[in-house]
């Protein structure tokens, strides 16, 4: 089973091939919370060709701990440049959840972690895409060096009620490069879906979002939008919410 192959080239496909994404956020009274980034690659999987290299040998249902990996391959990670330690070090409060079964169709991942402040996760998402520096590890080879450069963050802030959630461009030639590398993958990304589920301690009295939908209680809003469209611009994806007092 090439395990640690088909994981390194799930997250790397994670923004070339036709898939589903979930940003879930559930937060308490006071302040801290639970983040969870879901990526649904069932689509993905069923166009890997039977003798795909990737292919499993069987079902998959386990959950990697970054927090002991990093501990583990602290030796092979102190041979790498400060700044791929950095965002290495970022893995750390996160567990992987994977869940794999070629005959049933699934292919899912979710990373997650719990917060006391919500400024904890900022960058949750590149987060997610440098988890695919676990691969070797999880084949029991030495820590890679390829973490993957960043051009854009996403920050979130939730205080006196009040929360945003907003998108900012680190590196503007290193961003529209990203974006040249998607034009191939377009016919795929077109179908491909983001999905905003924030569930607050108090029911929302206003957000920017007019297409959000909310749960009967008032206190979950779910938002869906295109991901080429959000990776194209994703400083007009603004999220931002007023609860009741």
């Amino acid at each position: 089973m090439k395990f640690s192959k088909m994981l390194t080239a799930v997250l790397i496909a994670v923004v070339f091939v036709a898939c589903n994404f979930t940003e879930e956020i559930y937060f308490n009274n006071d302040g801290s919370g639970k983040m969870s980034m879901r990526f649904d690659g069932g689509e993905m999987l069923q166009m890997l060709p039977s003798t795909d290299s990737t292919a499993l040998e069987k079902a998959i249902d386990s959950t990697i701990v970054f927090k002991d990996v990093l501990r583990d391959k602290k030796d092979s990670i102190a041979t790498l440049t400060p700044e791929k330690q950095a965002k290495l070090k970022k893995l750390e409060p996160f567990k992987l959840h994977m869940q794999v079964d070629a005959e049933r169709g699934i292919m899912n991942f979710d990373l997650f972690r719990d917060f006391k402040k919500v400024a904890e996760i900022n960058d949750a998402f590149n987060t997610f895409q440098n988890a695919s520096s676990v691969g070797p590890i999880a084949g029991g080879k030495s820590m890679p060096g390829n973490v993957s450069e960043e051009s854009t963050r996403v920050d979130y802030t939730f205080k006196n009620n009040r929360f945003k959630r907003e998108t900012i461009v680190l590196d503007q030639a290193l961003f529209e490069n990203s974006i040249d590398s998607l034009a191939s993958a377009e016919m795929f990304l077109s179908s491909s879906t983001y999905t905003f589920k924030y569930h607050f301690p108090k029911r929302v009295k206003w957000t920017n979002i007019n297409e959000a939908t909310f749960s009967m209680d008032g206190k979950t809003l779910v938002h869906e939008v295109s991901f080429l469209d959000m990776m194209k611009n994703p400083e007009s994806m603004v999220i931002e919410v007023e609860l009741e007092k």
